[in-house]
């Protein structure tokens, strides 16, 4: 069985390939190449999304022993989603269900760390 500091080592290990990667692909392209390419992201709904993205974390945790792990997460994810712009619903309901049972699996299963079940007990 994996310890708790397994999850951690792996992101770190996975944040500095990925690190990599992005200095490598600058320096190949060219830093005012890259600078040109991207959007910028401002735009006239900024201000609200970043109000509802804090409201909605804030809910999530004050929330999070009453409802649980399992459904507050699908919940934060479909808050989320749809704040970033996710339209279908069918995909924001289908990722949000994926992502919180891979991570109910991985850090409630495999890292044996205890959370809150809350009213739906798993």
């Amino acid at each position: 069985m994996a310890g708790t500091g397994m999850f951690p080592l792996c992101l770190g290990i996975l944040l500095i390939i990925l690190s990599g990667i992005f200095v490598l692909k600058i320096f190949f392209q060219g830093k005012e190449k890259q600078l040109k390419k991207e959007a910028p992201i401002i735009s006239s709904e900024s201000p609200l999304q970043l109000i509802f993205f804090f409201g909605t974390m804030v809910l999530a945790t004050l929330f999070f022993n009453q409802l649980g792990y399992p459904l507050t997460s699908f919940l934060l994810m479909v808050a989320l989603l749809k704040t970033l712009g996710i339209k279908r619903w069918g995909l924001n309901i289908l990722i949000s269900v994926v992502t919180s049972v891979g991570s109910y699996f991985v850090f409630v299963q495999w890292l044996a760390i205890p959370m809150p079940k809350g009213w739906i007990g798993f």
